[in-house]
């Protein structure tokens, strides 16, 4: 079987590398999971209007029906704030269904001619004269193939890059623990994300499609909030007792109805981010703390900007992969200044150590090997 692009790890940057590649080459996309599952990160910026567009996808997304974003609130070092998108050319942003989003993108990859293997995992990979030869399992056989090029769509776990000698590092420990449940009294649902500091992390919570609500705590793995997200009912009793965090969820009624998740959400970076014959995108080549509200975003955008250095990679461009290299560290460079400055106005809580770490690293930024 020969394939031009192998892109594994079918998730929102893979997916969208795949729709771009598929009109004009061989794509074959894989996946551990048949279906996407549910997971946290569903906002999307005004200005993936733009991304959509170019890609042909913003009618079809409006089909959709994923909730509007209107703005954010915060209660950020004591002050009150609010940040509407009246005033953004692009319009509202979006709280996403997101497991039916991947799947709608899936889906797009598939009507664009790319083919879509899951389950399935990579088993080995060896560079070939003119690409890579390897060998994949499917729950009922083995496949060996050739493919010109590979994507590391993996998530932040960046399998394939690692295998290919590049190396991931971490900023910090942080983690999110998250759950679901529904508004009851959707009338007093305003469509606008929330975001408030405590002492040892941030919370934050939104309305999502369908009368449903997210609710999150981020704070360091190995802090005492983080130790007691694994206890049965202590995150949404954290929440409710919050003065105003606990009067929003009020407002809207607020029913959780899922247990307690906790995810890996720190800052991390690959490099390098490409090489010859690969690429890395969205979490895979660059993972984005949950503040800066900007992960799903890149995701979407490094998997086309992936797919266009694609092109030009096959087509012999030798300036190609550098280039790709440069716009990573571009990116990297400005979400770690946004970063930094809206941690470092947060001065309530000097000597809890989530705090001094952040406000360190604003000063000195350092990286822990993964």
């Amino acid at each position: 079987m020969q394939v031009d692009v192998l892109i594994l790890g079918a998730g929102p940057a893979g997916a969208t590398a795949a729709l771009n590649l598929a009109p004009g080459c061989r794509t074959l996309l894989l996946d551990r999971q048949p279906e996407p599952a549910q997971r946290i990160g569903e906002s999307l910026p005004p200005a993936a209007r733009r991304l959509l567009t170019d890609m042909g996808l913003w009618e079809a997304f409006l089909d959709q029906g994923h909730a509007p974003c209107h703005g954010n609130r915060s209660l950020w070092n004591g002050e009150p704030a609010e940040q509407d998108f009246l005033r953004d050319p692009d319009g509202h942003g979006w709280h996403l269904d997101r497991a039916r989003f991947e799947a709608w993108l899936r889906a797009k990859a598939q009507e664009r001619g790319a083919a879509l293997l899951s389950p399935a995992t990579i088993k080995t990979i060896e560079p070939v004269s003119g690409g890579w030869q390897v060998l994949l399992a499917t729950p009922d056989r083995v496949i060996q193939l050739q493919t010109r090029v590979v994507i590391d769509a993996c998530g932040r776990a960046s399998a394939l890059g690692k295998r290919l000698g590049a190396q991931r590092t971490r900023q910090d420990r942080l983690v999110c623990g998250w759950l679901y449940g529904r508004d009851e009294r959707i009338e007093a649902t305003d469509g606008r994300s929330y975001i408030e500091a405590m002492s040892q992390g941030w919370w934050y919570s939104a309305a999502l499609p369908g009368h449903r609500r997210v609710l999150a705590l981020h704070t360091d793995a190995d802090l005492p909030s983080a130790r007691k997200l694994r206890q049965p009912g202590w995150l949404l009793a954290a929440a409710t007792s919050s003065p105003n965090l606990g009067a929003l969820l009020a407002r809207a009624g607020f029913i959780a109805d899922g247990e307690v998740r906790i995810a890996a959400a720190h800052s991390t970076v690959l490099r390098p981010g490409a090489g010859q014959g690969w690429f890395a995108v969205g979490d895979a080549a660059l993972g984005f703390d949950p503040l800066s509200s900007q992960g799903l975003f890149n995701a979407l955008y490094t998997g086309l900007a992936a797919a266009e250095t694609c092109y030009r990679h096959m087509h012999d461009d030798p300036r190609a992969i550098e280039d790709y290299r440069q716009e990573l560290a571009r990116i990297e460079r400005a979400y770690q200044h946004h970063l930094d400055f809206w941690y470092s106005q947060e001065t309530r809580w000097p000597d809890e150590a989530f705090w001094q770490r952040r406000h360190l690293r604003a000063s000195s930024t350092v990286a822990m090997p993964s």
